[in-house]
């Protein structure tokens, strides 16, 4: 008898989760990997004694059918709620109200927690850096930076990374999907979390920048579940994050500091600095996600389909729809949704 399809996905943030849950639901055996500790890629937290801060996607929209139906699933569970900030604008000219009616969600207690609801039951190897694919008549293999050539072999390999990474994994091996990644663009952004002893007296508790090197400052206890000391979360725009991508944390620090004071804010206690090298794209495929079923590769992620939390959700989803319609008939009968 046949072993059971196996495949690998390489990334462990939403959309590889969203590809990985669709595809075991249907009974596809799948193990995920990630070079993080944990799973979420940019639905990030970090946390340290007495506070926490999310420093990487700052809530998430519903807009399509699947994925509002995905998110009630998320709030039964517990793991996602409704934001409701206080939103300004700040324009060179000054402050104006913001936000209109558009609802804005989160994970709770922390953004992390859909993620890990994704990943539950998966299984997800993480500190697995993914640095070579190998083809072989007996399916794919990974050589990792930590443990060498993997000893399972893979009916396919799926990536749900950021486009510059998945290049080079591609490229020794199907150069035409490696240049669908290198065509994406990419940018980085700067994220800067202050802490403060008391919580700071302003009038909102999110803003959108369009000036100077801050596009979001955020007051992070303000979202639902948070406990602990005042936090706020900024992100620098990404032309600014771009220019100084390379800059020491203390120079990012300063700058971005001054500019929150502008605002109205203050000097934290203490602040911790993150880089994230690829996070803006507006990227966007037709379909949302790319699938080669000769080869057994495939390719999503939230630069494939517009960026945020939604369209990283729709990729997945949309590539484990893909693999599962070109290897259904090896499925045991009942297993594949229609």
């Amino acid at each position: 008898m046949k072993p059971p399809l196996h495949y690998a996905v390489v990334g462990a943030g939403i959309a590889g989760l969203s590809c990985a849950r669709a595809l075991a639901d249907a009974g596809v055996q799948v193990t995920v990997f990630d070079k993080s500790r944990g799973p979420a890629g940019r639905m990030s937290t970090r946390r340290g004694e007495g506070w926490a801060c999310d420093h990487g996607a700052q809530y998430f929209t519903a807009r399509d059918p699947l994925f509002q139906a995905e998110l009630a699933r998320w709030q039964a569970a517990g793991v996602a709620a409704r934001w409701q900030p206080r939103l300004a604008v700040f324009d060179a000219d000054g402050r104006r109200a913001g936000g209109g009616e558009e609802a804005r969600h989160v994970g709770v207690p922390r953004m992390t927690a859909p993620a890990r609801l994704l990943a539950d039951g998966l299984s997800l190897r993480v500190q697995t850096t993914v640095g070579a694919l190998h083809a072989y008549e007996h399916g794919w293999e990974l050589a990792t930076a930590e443990r060498g050539v993997l000893a399972e072999a893979f009916d396919g390999v799926l990536l749900a990374t950021p486009a510059p990474q998945a290049v080079p994994l591609l490229q020794p091996v199907l150069p035409a999907l490696a240049a669908v990644a290198a065509g994406a663009g990419m940018q980085g952004c700067w994220a800067l979390m202050l802490r403060f002893e008391a919580p700071l007296a302003l009038d909102f508790d999110a803003a959108f920048v369009n000036h100077g090197p801050l596009r979001w400052i955020a007051r992070d206890t303000s979202k639902p579940g948070r406990e602990g000391m005042e936090t706020w979360t900024l992100h620098a725009s990404a032309a600014w994050s771009e220019a100084h991508l390379e800059d020491g944390p203390d120079h990012i620090a300063a700058a971005l500091i001054a500019a929150f004071c502008e605002l109205g804010g203050a000097a934290p206690l203490a602040w911790a600095a993150h880089r994230w090298r690829y996070a803006i794209t507006g990227s966007a495929v037709e379909g949302g996600c790319v699938w080669h079923g000769g080869a057994g590769l495939g390719l999503c992620g939230d630069w494939l389909n517009g960026g945020r939390v939604e369209g990283a959700w729709l990729s997945g989803h949309a590539l484990a729809q893909k693999v599962l319609a070109s290897v259904r008939d090896e499925l045991r009968p009942g297993l594949v949704q229609a």
